[in-house]
């Protein structure tokens, strides 16, 4: 018997799109069934002013393919020499929506992020002051850090101080994978929102080693333990509206995923939705797949819900998603759970 499951067309508040031939071959795997997407701004070179999200995002919308209804929600990548004023500019005009704080050296072409937190602070004020928020990827890049430990590091050192010397900055705790990123959550009270991903609610670290390492489950931040793995489920499908859906869909060819010095990231902007339905019925919470998916981001964001809908639809026999796609630089291999999917989008 058939089950369907029909929500408001879902956002996804954390997407990498790539830029030319990688673009088009990915963008319509999210266009299919997101209606909005908080484009990531770390191409090589970075999205750092006004002048670039516009130009970023006639490609994106050039490569849309006739027929798909999408709109790219552009941010900047914020640097020690970001303009205040350029970025004040860029929001005012309606273009940027967020601005992405990469740590220097964290994760894909994080290179250009900040290194002294200190020289960015004139731009946090100015953010804070027109209400535009802050995406961070929380982790710090000491090398005497544990790379299991970087992201309960950078909550304690960098995140809490930053939020506490600017009162009013609205904040994403991007693809969180830790309980004590949902502890931190929970503990605050305002001008707070955190996105988790697909993949880090259905893998853990032992899915990347054990019984030999899996390239494909490779993302930054790593998978943890599975009492972090288990936080985050509760948190994604307990209703609080401090929690939504950031895919952190990260398309890599698989020549750069399977080198000696992998690339990190997991494709999952072809199956997430069904990926999310299976979850969100594992914890009986189908109720409130709706709030995650397509609720609690644009609330964050001071956006309408989307007024089109998706329907999700659970069959008899397990659904059969593409192993791979096609693009002019190489294949890329789509995320695969481990487990059959019953669930697709009708």
């Amino acid at each position: 018997m058939t089950v369907q499951l029909t929500i408001p067309r879902p956002d996804d508040w954390h997407l990498h799109l790539r830029d030319g031939a990688m673009l088009q071959a990915v963008l319509p795997e999210t266009a299919r069934d997101f209606a909005r997407a908080i484009i990531m701004p770390n191409l090589v070179p970075p999205v750092v002013k006004g002048a670039d999200a516009a130009a970023y995002r006639d490609r994106i919308l050039a490569a849309l393919p006739e027929g798909m209804t999408f709109e790219p929600l552009m941010t900047l990548y914020l640097t020690e020499d970001t303009d205040p004023e350029d970025l004040a500019a860029a929001h005012a005009s309606g273009l940027v929506k967020a601005v992405k704080l990469y740590p220097a050296g964290a994760t894909t072409n994080s290179a250009s992020g900040v290194r002294d937190f200190d020289k960015v602070r004139p731009v946090l004020d100015k953010m804070a002051e027109i209400g535009l928020p802050l995406c961070t990827h929380g982790e710090v890049t000491d090398h005497d850090i544990d790379i299991f430990d970087r992201e309960a590091v950078f909550i304690d050192r960098v995140l809490d101080p930053i939020r506490r010397s600017t009162p009013g900055l609205r904040v994403v705790m991007e693809h969180i994978t830790t309980k004590n990123a949902v502890d931190y959550v929970a503990s605050q009270d305002k001008d707070l929102g955190a996105t988790i991903t697909t993949h880090h609610l259905i893998i853990n670290r032992n899915h990347i080693l054990v019984g030999g390492i899996k390239p494909h489950y490779y993302c930054l931040p790593v998978a943890k333990r599975e009492e972090h793995r288990l936080a985050l489920r509760a948190a994604a499908t307990s209703g609080d509206r401090r929690y939504f859906l950031g895919t952190d869909s990260a398309p890599h060819t698989d020549p750069n995923k399977l080198s000696e010095c992998g690339c990190a990231g997991c494709f999952t902007a072809p199956n997430t939705m069904p990926l999310l339905a299976h979850v969100f019925e594992e914890e009986n919470a189908l109720d409130k797949l709706a709030g995650f998916a397509s609720e609690n981001g644009p609330a964050f964001y001071r956006l309408p819900v989307n007024s089109e809908s998706l329907t999700l639809e659970k069959q008899a026999t397990p659904v059969a998603f593409p192993q791979k796609i096609e693009t002019q630089d190489g294949p890329v291999t789509v995320f695969d759970p481990g487990f059959d999917v019953f669930w697709k989008v009708a």
